[in-house]
């Protein structure tokens, strides 16, 4: 028979350990156990988080592409735990993109990528963002499309009203490669450059194009390719 957390010493249970030692204090699998609060009839819930950690290498931005019904195969995670779950993950993901907004100026693809790089580094699907600029300073991050980038699919009216109405003189522009290819395809290049030359009539300038795949991305104007 498992031996439940009620039964483990104080300094042991995540939560008063938390109260007694502070936050730090705990391991990724014992913060996860304080959201799933309880395990199943062979784990205890931090033998559950363990499992389901190192299933996704102990990445925390591997299991924030897990929805709810990937959560619930789990034995033990039902809707209401793994809504806990997703929901402290997407917080992580807000509070990062929080910081990233703070820096107010985008200067070089770097720092387009630590803006862009907390809504799409760790989707499991493409989706498409916006950034309004005005003489590089941030004006406002939008998220614009999900699914494929394609010239069929991209509203660049609404793109570029968008911009209008917040009175930008330039953008960035990014969108996501869940299969981990960096490389621009016919359609990104083709997008790329409908939306540049239709920008440019309006005085609008296109000042990159990034493709972002978990910690690396691409640049197309560090390519030359703008």
């Amino acid at each position: 028979m498992k031996k439940t957390i009620r039964h483990w010493a104080k300094d042991d249970r995540p939560r008063e350990k938390l109260v007694e030692k502070g936050v730090d204090v705990l391991s990724n699998a014992e913060l996860m156990a304080i959201l799933i609060g309880s395990g199943n009839r062979e784990e205890s819930a931090v033998d559950l988080a363990k499992r389901i950690l190192n299933n996704h290498q102990n990445n925390w931005e591997q299991l924030a592409k897990l929805d709810l019904i990937d959560l619930m195969q789990y034995k033990g995670i039902g809707q209401a735990k793994a809504i806990s779950i997703v929901a402290a993950l997407e917080i992580g993901r807000r509070r990062n993109a929080a910081k990233a907004l703070a820096q107010k100026t985008i200067k070089s693809s770097e720092e387009a990528y630590k803006l862009f790089a907390p809504q799409l580094a760790d989707k499991n699907r493409e989706e498409f963002w916006l950034v309004a600029l005005r003489k590089n300073t941030i004006i406002s991050l939008e998220h614009l499309q999900k699914g494929g980038l394609d010239s069929a699919l991209i509203d660049i009216r609404l793109l570029l009203k968008r911009l209008l109405e917040k009175n930008a003189t330039g953008f960035i522009i990014a969108h996501n490669h869940p299969s981990g290819n960096l490389l621009p395809s016919p359609a990104d290049k083709q997008i790329t450059q409908k939306i540049k030359n239709a920008a440019s009539l309006l005085d609008l300038q296109l000042l990159d194009h990034l493709i972002i795949a978990g910690k690396n991305y691409y640049s197309f104007a560090d390519q030359q390719l703008l």
